[in-house]
């Protein structure tokens, strides 16, 4: 059964069409690439999954029945159902401690009130105990426990993704938006990325959908691609498809192409 589905689904800003009428399937445990040229609407889609924006039409289905489509429900909702996100542009807390960003990522999950919290009860004790050694077994994880107490505005920028990576797991959710997690990176970085987005999918069996202009990460990490264009979606299929579908190619290259 797919873990999303998303039927006809659009959104308008004004007069401009940044999705219309997308529909597909993610099946669970897929690797999913999201590509088009700049502007296609990709980055609005990821806006869509998460409740940023409120679709215009259409809707989306998330784990067989929970729809994600009502404006009143909020992106931090959407996290308690198991979906968290990266973005293209890296939005970490700049000048927290590297620990820090993580233990934010758990902040959903906390078990104690307000009351525990001001008063210092037993069970605010034990929560935040057990929250910390959780974030601290994520970043030895991803080689940052050394870090664990740099500024994260000084990793570098290859660190910098990797946190922001390991922040959203630690929401503990079941289908990873990554949008362009390549940006920046040199080949030796965007090779270990590769090798850390199947290493993620197995290790804490996700579902992930990525956002990516490296061709190279997308052909050789996504099982599936959908590719967009001015807000449609025009074509889907194995990454082999894609690489021969003459409107993609156009999409891309140009109709002289």
């Amino acid at each position: 059964m797919p873990v999303l589905k998303v039927n006809n689904l659009s959104k308008t800003f004004g007069g401009i069409k940044a999705v219309s009428d997308v529909t597909l399937n993610v099946e669970k445990g897929e690797i999913i690439g999201l590509i088009g040229p700049n502007g296609a609407g990709k980055t609005t889609f990821f806006n869509l999954l998460t409740g940023m924006y409120t679709p215009t039409r259409g809707e989306i289905i998330y784990d067989l029945d929970k729809r994600i489509t009502n404006k009143d429900l909020k992106p931090y909702k959407i996290v308690h159902y198991g979906i968290s996100r990266t973005f293209q542009n890296i939005r970490l807390f700049q000048n927290m401690s590297v620990m820090d960003n993580v233990l934010i990522g758990f902040h959903h999950g906390i078990k104690y009130g307000v009351a525990s919290a001001l008063f210092r009860l037993p069970s605010y004790y034990k929560s935040e105990k057990s929250t910390c050694i959780e974030a601290l077994q994520l970043l030895e994880k991803f080689n940052l426990l050394d870090k664990k107490d740099e500024l994260s505005k000084n990793l570098s920028y290859g660190d910098q993704r990797r946190l922001e990576i390991t922040r959203a797991l630690a929401a503990k959710p079941k289908l990873l938006l990554l949008d362009e997690p390549a940006a920046g990176m040199n080949p030796t970085e965007t090779k270990e990325l590769k090798e850390l987005i199947r290493w993620i999918r197995q290790s804490f069996e996700l579902t992930i959908i990525v956002i990516e202009h490296d061709m190279s990460l997308v052909m050789e990490v996504c099982e599936r691609i959908f590719v967009f264009d001015y807000g449609t979606l025009i074509a889907s299929g194995m990454p082999d498809e894609i690489q021969k579908n003459e409107r993609v190619i156009k999409a891309y290259l140009g109709g002289g192409a």
